[in-house]
């Protein structure tokens, strides 16, 4: 499949919405007409984008949870309870296994057996199956913004019946979920699906409907470098834009160390707008999202709140707009609404706390930025060289080179040679650049910094550090460095 970077003729546009609304019976009962009068008479304080925006302006940083099961009625409670027990600022609602992968007989087939057996047997809330109707059921029993999150590589449908459903937000991206989520689906596909959704937006923003987008920073969530998660989330938001998409929240997944975490956010943020306006993008709100530590977690609770705390607190010193939230049963499996409601004030409780303060400026954080942003202007400039100034035509020759490489993704369309380790004072460094195009003072300095770190440990930096690092934070270290 041949992809550009270009916007979509409402022609083609509309010509492939037929064949997306066939794919499932649901998919008859979007009406666009209807849908933006529908939207039009949401109040400001359940619009995703209106609601985000305002929180930027304040210079606060919100809360928002996961959470999703298979039945209306008591995905409506769970939601309930997040929003009235937990503070929550923001509703997701997690799309099933299933549905991520458009394999909506399995859903229903899903839906029916947690009907009869009374609790749900889907991993998430199958919004295709449920439609628009029952995506306006849930809407409209809540008082917050919603949002989809999921982690699908063809969202089209998805993204149809859930924005007439009254979601104004859309998590993923072509390659945020496509590489860390799915084996088999290329990237051209998969950028083509996604402009899909991304030009549904830019249709609502022309019809005066403010929808918010989102790609997802943490890609695998596990040691992933700052320049190659904000690289592709910068990639994502200005494919967006040129869908027309006018609100898109970056996101970053924490590390760890507070000067790297803080320096990512701000450097993701301050690239994004540099990139968008460097290509005429200039009318498009640029907010930012900070995940909650994505690795494994300590199975004891009261650790488990350490490590959400942490998250909080770094978020906040930030100055991200958004911070997603963790629960103290990340080890076990999925959260009771107790547990999740339990993470959502823990979070609230320090953002609080912390409210108007932020990690002021300093030659520790300054060179980190800088850093952030050098490995990620190098990343950039060799993917549009690729494409000859086509973003999209060059991320797929990228992926092809391992220029574009995401650590520990399942897909084979990622080459998988970067490989990533913490440095002394826990920063996630790159052990292994792959096909990285950097120059060699970007490389110097990753090695010392390991180098570092190895001399105090007395090994060389080696791929045992990283595995050591990947089990570190569960057993209640950020380092994974061997006993003495």
């Amino acid at each position: 499949m041949k992809v550009q970077n270009k916007k979509w003729s409402e022609e083609d546009f509309f010509a492939e919405r037929e064949e997306v609304l066939r794919a499932w019976p649901t998919g008859k009962d979007v009406d666009l007409n209807e849908a933006i009068d529908y939207l039009k008479k949401l109040p400001d304080h359940k619009n995703f984008a209106k609601k985000i925006r305002k929180a930027k302006e304040m210079g606060i940083t919100t809360a928002e949870p996961r959470a999703g099961v298979a039945l209306i009625d008591e995905h409506i409670t769970l939601l309930k309870h997040l929003q009235n027990e937990g503070g929550a600022d923001f509703l997701p609602s997690t799309i099933d296994a299933y549905s991520r992968q458009n394999r909506y007989e399995e859903c229903q087939r899903g839906i029916e057996q947690s009907k009869a057996a009374g609790r749900s047997l889907l991993n998430g809330f199958p919004g295709v199956n449920h439609g628009v109707a029952g995506s306006r059921k849930v809407v409209e029993a809540l008082n917050l913004p919603l949002q989809m999150r999921h982690g699908t590589p063809d969202s089209r449908l998805l993204a149809e019946i859930m924005h007439a459903g009254g979601f104004t937000s859309n998590e993923g991206g072509a390659i945020s979920y496509n590489v860390p989520y799915a084996k088999s689906a290329p990237i051209d596909k998969s950028i083509h699906d996604w402009q899909y959704c991304d030009r549904l937006v830019g249709f609502y923003e022309e019809n005066g409907i403010e929808i918010n987008r989102e790609p997802f920073g943490p890609l695998t969530g596990t040691l992933v470098p700052p320049s190659n998660s904000n690289s592709i989330g910068i990639i994502e938001a200005l494919l967006a834009a040129e869908q027309g998409v006018k609100s898109i929240t970056v996101g970053y997944g924490q590390c760890g160390n507070l000067y790297q975490d803080v320096a990512a956010i701000r450097a993701l943020e301050e690239q994004t707008n540099e990139y968008l306006k460097k290509f005429g993008y200039d009318d498009v709100c640029v907010t930012t999202v900070f995940h909650q530590w994505m690795g494994g977690f300590p199975q004891d609770e009261a650790k488990a709140f350490g490590v959400i705390a942490w998250g909080s607190a770094t978020a906040a010193l930030s100055g991200a707009t958004k911070v997603i939230v963790k629960t103290p049963h990340e080890a076990i499996g999925i959260p009771t609404k107790e547990a999740n409601a339990q993470g959502i004030r823990t979070t609230k409780m320090v953002l609080n706390m912390l409210e108007g303060q932020r990690l002021l400026p300093c030659d520790r954080l300054n060179q980190e930025i800088e850093l952030i942003k050098a490995e990620t202007r190098e990343i950039l400039d060799e993917v549009l060289k690729l494409g000859g100034g086509d973003l999209a035509v060059g991320t797929v020759k990228a992926f092809e080179m391992g220029v574009l490489d995401v650590p520990f993704a399942p897909s084979k369309f990622n080459k998988g040679l970067v490989m990533p380790a913490r440095d002394f004072e826990g920063c996630v460094r790159y052990l292994d650049f792959g096909n990285l195009p950097f120059s060699q003072d970007i490389k110097d300095i990753n090695r010392e910094k390991l180098e570092k770190r190895g001399k105090d440990e007395g090994r060389e930096p080696c791929f045992q550090m990283t595995v050591d690092d990947i089990f570190a934070v569960g057993l209640g270290k950020l380092i994974g460095r061997p006993a003495k």
